[in-house]
């Protein structure tokens, strides 16, 4: 049977279908991101694409709560590591975490006091506003370069899976996410 929490020998069910679902969302919300950037206006595919952006950010962030309680929820259970990589890999994880929760809450507290407003799935989340309220927009304004930072720092965790877990340690820390 199939384990749902986390061990020290292998991540659980739970802790795997986050994990790997997110990569998933982040990758389609980077490709939503880079169309915007790099396709004309008015191109189909980009405005596609840019369509689900703020849909699915909002779902990320409510996502990144859920792993963020269920990795604390099983931090004495996962396996452990040591070592400077050990530290290096600790300090990567806590950037990327801290972008996953300050990229999207960015643009979610500039909606909340802009003039747009939010809705998600059909909710009102916040009305739109007559004026913005000034100090909601400040941390908007990088929302954009948090946001690619977070993609460098996500193929750099890729990167370090891939190169030094995979071919230069051949230790099993992939296993341990895929669940073997």
């Amino acid at each position: 049977m199939t384990q749902l929490s986390d061990s020290p020998v292998r991540y659980g069910l739970v802790s795997r279908i986050l994990h790997w679902g997110m990569a998933a969302l982040f990758a389609a919300q980077f490709l939503s991101a880079a169309a915007h950037w790099g396709l004309p206006r008015e191109n189909a595919l980009r405005d596609t694409l840019w369509s689900y952006h703020t849909t699915l950010g909002f779902t990320l962030f409510l996502l990144v709560m859920v792993r963020g309680a269920w990795g604390l929820a099983n931090i004495a259970r996962r396996p452990t590591h040591a070592g400077a990589m050990a530290r290096a890999a600790t300090i990567g994880h806590v950037a990327i975490y801290g972008l996953m929760v300050l990229v999207p809450f960015s643009r979610i507290l500039a909606s909340g006091g802009g003039t747009r407003g939010l809705r998600y799935l059909g909710f009102q989340i916040f009305p739109a506003r007559e004026a913005e309220i000034a100090w909601t927009q400040v941390l908007a304004e990088w929302h954009g370069q948090m946001g690619w930072t977070l993609a460098l720092l996500a193929l750099g965790h890729i990167g370090m899976a891939l190169i030094w877990h995979r071919l230069v340690r051949r230790d099993d820390v992939l296993a341990t996410m895929a669940g073997r």
